[in-house]
């Protein structure tokens, strides 16, 4: 038996619709992406999110639906005011920190919420993350910070800066809170803060700073790209771990800067 034209294409929509709706009732089928981090694989906390896997693409919301953290209380500690502050996105804090003597980005909302939760945290990696004196009062007012991250905050707490008022449309404008008096602290606001690694600096800096050509493609493992290019955007391009690249040649500008 031969279905005529008509027939079959009632057959096609149905097919097509009803195994969406099947999929949707089953939480199979999604239209947006979903942004959940890894979770710890052992340990005390296994199941649990790592924040060590947030990424700069989170926004507020992706990280208060994965560690239970309001919008509202990541937004009062990072200084950042907006109607709607689950929309806010991770990677638009460096701009907003432009001016601060230590870089201020992701990775110090994942030390944020590891201090926060009192999540385990690698912080031998961390020695160049800092978090601004408004998210450090935050976590000793609210959070569950073990000894050795309440240790930590106190030489990692940037100098108080007013984070500067977003220009760009749709990015939420910054709150300028009353912050602590901020605690001392290493590499920042030193004579040497010019030549601090942060997300916005590029290769040819590096050179400028006295990194020989050799040794920097030596620390990535290739060619020197093209000196323009942010090392940050080089390190997401490849795969690398910022954090970890940085480190790595900040050593190298330090070899070259310090006696």
């Amino acid at each position: 038996m031969s279905l005529n034209s008509k027939i079959l294409a009632v057959v096609v929509v149905v097919v097509l619709f009803g195994g969406i709706a099947v999929s949707t009732t089953l939480g199979w089928w999604a239209t947006e992406s979903t942004k959940t981090p890894a979770a710890y694989t052992e340990g005390d906390f296994a199941g649990q999110a790592n924040p060590a896997d947030i990424r700069g693409s989170y926004t507020f919301g992706d990280v208060s639906r994965a560690f239970d953290i309001p919008a509202a209380t990541l937004a009062q500690a990072f200084g950042v005011t907006a109607e709607e502050p689950d929309t806010f996105a991770l990677k638009d804090l460096e701009t907003l920190y432009v001016d601060s003597p230590v870089e201020i980005g992701t990775a110090s909302v994942r030390l944020f919420v590891a201090c926060y939760r009192g999540l385990p945290y690698d912080l031998a990696t961390a020695a160049e993350t800092y978090v601004p004196a408004s998210a450090a009062a935050v976590i000793n007012a609210e959070g569950q910070p073990t000894a050795e991250q309440r240790a930590w905050l106190e030489t990692h707490t940037a100098p108080a800066t007013a984070p500067t008022p977003a220009t760009t449309e749709g990015t939420a404008a910054p709150v300028e809170t009353a912050a602590p008096e901020p605690v001392a602290t290493p590499g920042a606001a030193t004579e040497d803060s010019a030549t601090r690694i942060k997300g916005r600096t590029t290769f040819g800096e590096l050179l400028d700073w006295g990194v020989s050509q050799a040794a920097i493609e030596e620390i990535i493992g290739g060619p020197l790209p093209d000196p323009a290019m942010k090392v940050k955007d080089y390190a997401t391009a490849q795969g690398l771990n910022f954090e970890t690249l940085k480190l790595a040649l900040q050593a190298a500008v330090d070899n070259q800067v310090r006696p």
